[in-house]
């Protein structure tokens, strides 16, 4: 079964050296949840879903969760 890309909406900010570091994801439902802590972020692609971009693994509710900004400057995730 192929996975598709979830557009979500993500509060972020810039740090001072200029790093894009997103805070919050709104699903498309509403509900809003904090990234608690980013552990890595790389240029990768999306195996699962296609597309390609910056991919942070962020820790959502204790659990790693791929988030990846497109250069088109729209968010996904990937569907289970």
């Amino acid at each position: 079964m192929s996975k598709t890309k979830i557009y979500v909406k993500v509060a972020a900010e810039f740090t001072p050296e200029g790093q894009l570091k997103p805070m919050w994801i709104t699903w498309e439902d509403g509900r809003k949840f904090e990234i608690q802590r980013i552990t890595d972020c790389r240029r990768a692609a999306s195996l699962k879903a296609g597309g390609v971009g910056l991919r942070y693994t962020c820790i959502i509710s204790g659990s790693p969760h791929y988030l990846f900004y497109e250069e088109n400057y729209k968010w996904f995730v990937e569907s289970r």
